[in-house]
């Protein structure tokens, strides 16, 4: 049973990775101002950070799929959900309404934004399928965990 848990854990979050990067690819003008709607960089840093984000994300997922240093990044991975969480809670509570741009344009309403609740539950539940990535890999079709 356990060995199920850590079989789905890995390979759903390597999916949700390349799935949220894959999403982004392409359209760096909607990433970043997604970036943007959070309020907390710069045009200059927004803008850097969309060329990179989706990049970095498929390689997490890649990475994850392959089973290349399980471990690490999980680490990496819930360090980059924690922070998503940081910046989804400081935009809730100062009232900002936008778009989560977690899995590029989402079509959510500029008026309403994005449930900012349902958001943060649902990258909480990423950070304990990365942790139980951590402490519990699978390492059955592993490359190098």
């Amino acid at each position: 049973m356990l060995d199920a848990v850590s079989f789905i854990a890995r390979f759903y979050m390597a999916y949700i990775w390349i799935k949220a990067g894959t999403a982004k690819l392409g359209h760096y003008m909607e990433t970043a101002q997604s970036i943007k709607g959070y309020d907390i960089f710069s045009d200059a840093w927004a803008n850097g950070l969309a060329h990179i984000i989706a990049p970095l994300e498929i390689a997490g997922g890649v990475l994850l799929l392959l089973g290349i240093f399980l471990r690490k990044s999980s680490v990496v991975g819930t360090i980059v959900l924690i922070l998503f969480i940081v910046g989804i809670s400081q935009a809730w509570s100062r009232g900002i309404v936008t778009d989560c741009g977690c899995f590029g344009n989402e079509g959510i309403s500029s008026e309403v934004g994005m449930n900012y609740a349902k958001t943060i539950a649902r990258d909480c539940f990423y950070i304990f399928l990365m942790l139980w990535t951590y402490f519990r890999p699978f390492k059955r079709f592993a490359l190098y965990a």
